[in-house]
């Protein structure tokens, strides 16, 4: 909502810049959508070797 706000703030200032704006998003999130993903992964990665890592420490410690 903040987004749209802003947006339409920037109509009011600047028309031509924020039909650019409006027109440009789609493309900008088309470029980043990879990097997105790849973050997506190596988290998953990270949180998986995290996991492995700490396992023993996680069975030592666990009371029955």
């Amino acid at each position: 909502m903040l987004t749209f706000l802003l947006w339409l703030l920037l109509l009011v200032i600047a028309p031509p810049v924020a039909l650019v704006a409006l027109l440009l998003y789609p493309l900008v999130w088309l470029i980043l959508l990879p990097f997105r993903i790849v973050g997506i992964a190596v988290d998953g990665v990270l949180r998986l070797v995290w996991a492995v890592v700490t396992l023993p420490a996680r069975i030592l410690t666990r009371r029955w």
